[in-house]
């Protein structure tokens, strides 16, 4: 595991603390549960993003596909 410095309000470290003694956890393990919960979010953020790219178009996907997949036959 690689260390990384963070820094933190003193509100926030308080906060931080005080959390860490009522689930009986530390404090560097509550920051990695954090930082992984932020990350999960953000890729199920981007995930869903990605929905509907195509809906505008007026071609469909797979004759998109065909038509794209045609080109490289002509060369």
């Amino acid at each position: 595991m690689t260390r990384a410095l963070v820094d933190l309000p003193e509100a926030l470290l308080r906060d931080l603390d005080a959390l860490a003694s009522r689930k009986g956890a530390s404090r560097a393990g509550l920051v990695r549960e954090a930082v992984k919960e932020f990350l999960a979010h953000h890729a199920a953020a981007q995930r869903a993003a990605a929905f509907g790219l195509w809906r505008d178009r007026s071609e469909d996907g797979l004759a998109y596909q065909a038509r794209v997949r045609d080109e490289w036959n002509d060369r």
